[in-house]
């Protein structure tokens, strides 16, 4: 299998570092990047009239100025500093290491080696998005080091680490996608591995596929409820975009009838396999064999 050419689906202004957030009357809490003139969307997901929400707030996300030294290194995205704190980087997923009776991914030694050896005898500073900690009480940030290397940057530069937005935290997307856009074509690191090429839906089975994987096919059906959109590639499998979040997204009815490729983490819901879609850079097209 080769992949001869990989083109990102039209990445508008979308994914900018800038974080807005408005409640409307039910009192749920939305973010996008745009201050005003966030699309309505009907309940099949595509655009209504415009709705300009004139209470949108920036959030203030104010870089740390303190530098902590780096205690232990877990693996290539989680460390913990000198002052006990666990960080998980914001923007990236690094293959994971050996955790007791499960062996490590492809990749995710080398992540980890990396980091230990960028890290050494050097201090960190934490720049913070719209989450401060994860479901796991884990600090979420983007780390610098005193000579003003970004850490999160670098991995997926090396092509060590692939990128992985959750929003609301939206901080340095437009620098992640672009290093990632080039890292894949030099096939550096994760995308000159065959563990990670991109794979057919139509070979999956019923077991799925461990870990984070690139799922190629076509969407034949976009249907829509109360909380998602679902992609549908077939009777087996489909991706999820939760509609909180389908502001970030081109209309979802774009997508119907394309050859798209999906990454992310597969899960098994009523006998078919789902991928949760937190964010556009995680769909691309044009992928052609």
């Amino acid at each position: 299998m080769r992949i001869l050419l990989v083109l990102w689906l039209c990445l508008p202004g979308w994914v900018n570092a800038e974080i807005y957030q408005w409640q409307n009357a039910d009192g749920s809490k939305h973010f996008s990047d745009r201050q005003g003139g966030w699309k309505c969307r009907n309940r099949s997901g595509t655009d209504a009239t415009g709705c300009p929400v004139a209470e949108a707030k920036k959030l203030d996300i104010k870089p740390g100025h303190d530098f902590y030294r780096v205690k232990t290194v877990y693996d290539g995205d989680t460390v913990v500093l000198e002052d006990g704190r666990k960080i998980r980087f914001l923007g990236i997923n690094t293959p994971e290491v050996q955790h007791r009776d499960k062996p490590a991914d492809a990749g995710g030694d080398e992540a980890k080696q990396w980091l230990i050896d960028t890290l050494k005898n050097t201090k960190v500073r934490l720049e913070i998005s719209a989450e401060k900690t994860d479901k796991y009480g884990r600090t979420l940030a983007h780390l610098f080091t005193e000579t003003k290397q970004h850490i999160n940057l670098q991995l997926v530069e090396a092509g060590l680490a692939a990128v992985s937005i959750y929003p609301p935290n939206l901080l340095y997307v437009n620098e992640l996608v672009k290093a990632q856009d080039q890292a894949e074509l030099a096939k550096l690191g994760i995308w000159g591995r065959p563990e990670y090429a991109v794979r057919p839906v139509s070979r999956l089975t019923e077991a799925g596929h461990p870990g984070w994987t690139r799922l190629l096919g076509k969407v034949v059906n976009v249907r829509t409820t109360r909380k998602s959109v679902y992609l549908e590639f077939s009777d087996a499998f489909e991706a999820r975009i939760e509609r909180k979040w389908l502001d970030l997204f081109p209309d979802v009815n774009s997508y119907l009838g394309k050859t798209v490729e999906v990454r992310g983490w597969l899960s098994k819901s009523k006998g078919h396999l789902s991928m949760l879609i937190r964010h556009p850079s995680a769909i691309k097209t044009n992928t052609v064999f």
